[in-house]
């Protein structure tokens, strides 16, 4: 009986855990199909969003067609009236020359000098067609979005799947998502996207400022209107107003913050072996293919490379952080703010078409990754005077965060 009474409690037992097993499998139950009704009704918000914004452009594109066609239409029909009317008198004028009798000389006079002066009449404004047939670049315009649109739909696709594009893995995929065709994708909202990382102190080198640069400790920089009398090196910069970090990158990935105190301040990185004597216009950051930046110029955000820029239409953000992955030779510039991070621009070699029509990008593809076989430095361009910037420290949850990563 006793064993009889225990099976009987494990039975009770068993029963009122599958009871509540089961509450909570319903609960679940229910809370998918509710998330993915949500889903579905957002999704297919979007898709109506998208439909209308295509419709759009289709309605702009055939209106643009239209209104060329009518345009040029209307001034090659009235060009083409005027010579039919001109050639008519012309052939009535000859006409009634040949049928005055050769006798008659005064009337013969007189039709001869009506047949000059219509001979000798204005000739209708050549067809301007500044823009000739400008509307036959529709179709080169309609087919590059075609394909942008159709790499953006497998790429997200495989997104969806959990595969890489072309035999990229995820990481991958997501640098070049954030390289290729960033403005159809939304930024990386968090720092979390840095995987594998550790904060990156830098101290700014002393022996590399150039003279119009004043430093303050190794952590900030400011440009000034007289020249500080530095001792000789030769690794100072002398004709661009530019300081180097001593600290060397050659492998793994690399994190660091600068503050942008004010004026016009470029940060990026350059090959160990630049020559620090190159002219202004080689010497400065992104204007030579042993470098790169992102540069704020007061107004925007450029990205430069080998001499070739890309404007970025973003906000101004006082913290901007700069992510190196040596080994997958890329890198990224984030606006930061609140522990937030913000994708402003990402140098990766791109796999999708669009270099073909970017010359910034095209730049990237062709060159960026020999960058790689140098060591490689912080590098930091004051470019307005009294431009000021500071390194780091990182904001506090950014830190606790590559830490846990």
């Amino acid at each position: 009986q006793a064993q009889q009474a225990k099976f009987l409690s494990d039975v009770e037992n068993e029963l009122e855990e599958l009871a509540v097993t089961i509450a909570q499998g319903k609960k679940m139950v229910e809370l998918i199909k509710g998330a993915a009704m949500k889903e579905r009704e957002r999704v297919e918000k979007l898709f109506a969003e998208a439909s209308e914004v295509l419709a759009t452009f289709q309605k702009e594109v055939a209106g643009f067609i239209e209104d060329g066609e009518r345009s040029m239409l209307g001034e090659a029909e009235a060009d083409l009236r005027w010579k039919e009317e001109r050639r008519a008198k012309l052939a009535q004028c000859k006409q009634n020359l040949e049928n005055v009798p050769s006798t008659d000389t005064i009337y013969f006079l007189q039709e001869f000098q009506a047949l000059k002066v219509a001979m000798e009449e204005n000739l209708s404004p050549a067809l301007s067609f500044q823009n000739e047939l400008n509307f036959t670049k529709c179709t080169q315009a309609v087919g590059a979005m075609k394909d942008v649109l159709s790499a953006a739909c497998k790429n997200q696709w495989h997104h969806l799947q959990g595969k890489g594009i072309d035999g990229l893995s995820f990481q991958d995929m997501e640098e070049e998502r954030a390289g290729g065709i960033s403005s159809c994708f939304p930024p990386h909202p968090h720092v979390s996207f840095l995987p594998h990382t550790v904060a990156f102190i830098i101290d700014l080198d002393s022996d590399t400022a150039d003279k119009f640069i004043q430093l303050f400790g190794t952590k900030g920089a400011k440009r000034v209107l007289c020249p500080i009398p530095y001792p000789e090196s030769p690794t100072r910069f002398i004709n661009c107003e530019q300081v180097l970090g001593v600290n060397l990158m050659n492998r793994g990935n690399y994190y660091w913050e600068v503050e942008l105190i004010d004026g016009w301040v470029s940060i990026g990185v350059i090959a160990e072996d630049f020559d620090p004597r190159e002219s202004y216009n080689r010497g400065r950051l992104g204007r030579n293919e042993k470098s790169c930046c992102l540069q704020w110029n007061g107004q925007n955000y450029v990205a430069w490379f080998g001499g070739f820029e890309s404007v970025i239409q973003q906000p101004f953000f006082h913290t901007i952080g700069v992510f190196l992955e040596y080994s997958e030779k890329t890198l990224t510039f984030y606006g930061v703010k609140d522990s937030k991070m913000t994708c402003l621009q990402q140098l990766k070699v791109s796999h999708f078409a669009k270099g073909q029509f970017d010359p910034f990008q095209n730049k990237i593809n062709h060159q960026f990754a020999s960058l790689f076989l140098c060591k490689l430095k912080p590098a930091f361009f004051l470019e307005s005077v009294d431009a000021h910037l500071q390194i780091g420290p990182l904001k506090k949850d950014c830190v606790s965060v590559l830490k846990r990563r």
